[in-house]
């Protein structure tokens, strides 16, 4: 099952993890080049909660922590 959120949906969303090298021109290099650009995962940070229904039940389910901040979720 993949890591959605299953009230806001948020999802993993892709993205790079960028090398450099080089001393920055601020302390008196050249600047920095990039090197090389490796893929990634940015992962929405995910709580497996029991969670109460609006029909009285409880049922645990993946909800982000921006919803259950937010309000818009009742723990149980």
């Amino acid at each position: 099952m993949a890591r959605i959120c299953a009230i806001t949906g948020r999802r993993p969303t892709k993205g790079k993890i960028i090398h450099r090298k080089g001393q920055s021109k601020k302390s008196g290099g050249i600047g920095t080049h990039i090197t090389t650009l490796t893929p990634r995962l940015f992962r929405p940070n995910l709580q497996w909660i029991r969670v109460k229904l609006p029909n009285g039940g409880t049922k645990r389910m993946w909800v982000s922590v921006k919803a259950i901040k937010a309000g818009l979720v009742q723990k149980v």
